[in-house]
C-alpha cells in the first residue's frame, strides 16, 4: 500500500489551466447557463418573478449578489462593463465589482454610460438615454411590492396569479388620506404590460418614467431571494396612481452646484462648514455637463428629443393607470385591509 501523496505532489500532477485563476467570469458554466435561461423566461413574461439557484458570491447576500451573477453571466470578452452605486462610479462597492469582472471575465470597464454594453447599478438609472444595444442590470433587495401589505409570499403569489392587487391600492389610498399624496420615496410600485405588479428596485421616483417604452433591456436580480425579472424594450410600464392624484417625481429647489443642471436627480451634500449643497447624483454625467453645460441627455444618439426622465424647472406630473372604483374583498384575507 503506497503512502498518501503530499499536497505538493497532487498539485504538480494537475494541469495548470485550473490553477491560474477562476473559471471565466468567476461562475461555472452550469450556473451561467441557468441564469441566462431565467433571463430569457423573464424577458418572455415581463414583470414576472422567475426563480433561479442563486450561488454563493465573494460578498454577503444583500450586497448585490443577484446583480453580479446576472452581469457575469451576460459578459463576454468583447463587452464593456460599467458599475454604478447610488449614482457614483467610484464607491467601494462599485470599484470592487468592476475589478472582479475585469479580473475574471477579461472585459473592458468604463465610467462612461454611453460606452458601456452592460451596466450594473444599485438604485439608480443613468441620466443619459440608454440605447437598444445596452443592458441595465439592477440590484434588488426585495422583489415583491405586495410584501409591504402582506408578509406572506404564498398569499402574494396567489395575488399575482389572479392579478388581485386591491391591497396595494388601499395602501396608496391610505397614504393620500394621511399625507395628501402618495408618500413612497423609492420602490414605487409599477404595472408592467398591464399585467404584473412589479417592484422597480429602490430607484427614486425620478427614474420610474425611464422604464416606460425604453429602448434598452432592464434586468432585475435578487441574489438573496433568488429571483430575476425583466422589463424588455418598448414595454408599457406605468406607476400606480389615481386619476385625481397623479404620479409625481421629486421636486428640487435649486440646481446642481457643480454643473448647474436642473434636469437631473439631485442629491444634498453637506460641506465641512455646514453648508448644504445640491449636486447631480449621476457623477459621470455631471462631469460631462461641467465640460459642456448644454450637453443633452441624448447627445450620443442619431435622433434627438428622446423623452428620458423629467426636468425640475416646471412641475412634472404623469397620469397613469387608475385604481378600481371600489375596493373588492381580498379572497386571501376575507376583505381585511392592510
Amino acid at each position: 500500500m503506497t503512502g498518501a501523496a503530499t499536497v505538493g505532489e497532487v498539485l504538480d500532477g494537475l494541469s495548470d489551466d485550473g490553477l491560474e485563476g477562476y473559471t471565466y467570469a468567476y461562475l461555472d458554466e452550469h450556473t451561467k447557463r441557468e441564469v441566462r435561461r431565467a433571463v430569457l423566461k423573464a424577458v418572455a413574461i415581463p414583470g414576472h418573478q422567475v426563480p433561479f439557484a442563486s450561488r454563493p458570491m465573494p460578498l454577503a447576500r444583500g450586497w448585490g449578489t443577484g446583480g453580479i451573477q446576472t452581469s457575469l453571466s451576460l459578459l463576454g470578452p468583447a463587452e464593456t462593463f460599467k458599475v454604478i452605486d447610488q449614482g457614483a462610479d467610484d464607491s467601494v462597492n462599485a470599484a470592487n465589482i468592476r475589478r472582479l469582472a475585469a479580473r475574471t471575465a477579461d472585459v473592458e470597464t468604463t465610467t462612461d454610460t454611453t460606452a458601456a454594453d452592460v451596466i450594473q447599478t444599485r438604485h439608480r438609472i443613468p441620466e443619459e438615454v440608454l440605447g437598444a444595444d445596452q443592458v441595465l442590470v439592477l440590484q434588488v433587495p426585495i422583489t415583491d411590492p405586495l410584501r409591504t401589505v402582506d408578509p406572506s409570499d404564498a398569499a402574494n403569489r396567489r395575488r399575482h396569479a389572479h392579478a388581485n392587487y386591491g391591497k396595494i391600492w388601499v395602501r396608496l389610498y391610505e397614504s393620500i388620506v394621511e399625507h395628501g399624496e402618495v408618500q413612497i420615496a423609492a420602490r414605487y410600485p409599477v404595472m408592467v404590460a398591464g399585467r404584473y405588479l412589479m417592484d422597480p428596485s429602490p430607484i427614486p421616483r425620478w427614474d420610474v418614467p425611464k422604464l416606460d417604452n425604453a429602448e434598452n433591456l432592464f434586468l432585475f436580480a435578487a441574489g438573496r431571494e433568488a429571483r430575476i425579472y425583466a422589463v424588455p424594450p418598448h414595454t408599457d410600464v406605468q406607476p400606480l396612481a389615481f386619476e385625481d392624484r397623479p404620479f409625481r417625481v421629486e421636486r428640487f429647489d435649486g440646481a446642481c452646484r457643480a454643473c448647474g443642471a436642473t434636469d437631473t436627480y439631485l442629491t444634498e451634500i453637506e460641506t465641512d462648514d455646514g453648508e448644504r449643497l445640491l449636486v447631480c447624483n449621476d457623477t459621470s454625467f455631471c462631469e460631462k455637463r461641467q465640460a459642456e453645460p448644454t450637453l443633452s441627455k441624448d447627445h450620443h444618439l442619431d435622433r434627438s428629443g428622446v423623452d428620458w426622465g423629467p426636468g425640475t424647472e416646471t412641475s412634472v406630473e404623469m397620469t397613469t393607470n387608475t385604481g378600481p372604483a371600489t375596493d373588492d374583498p381580498d379572497p386571501d384575507t376575507g376583505g381585511d385591509r392592510a
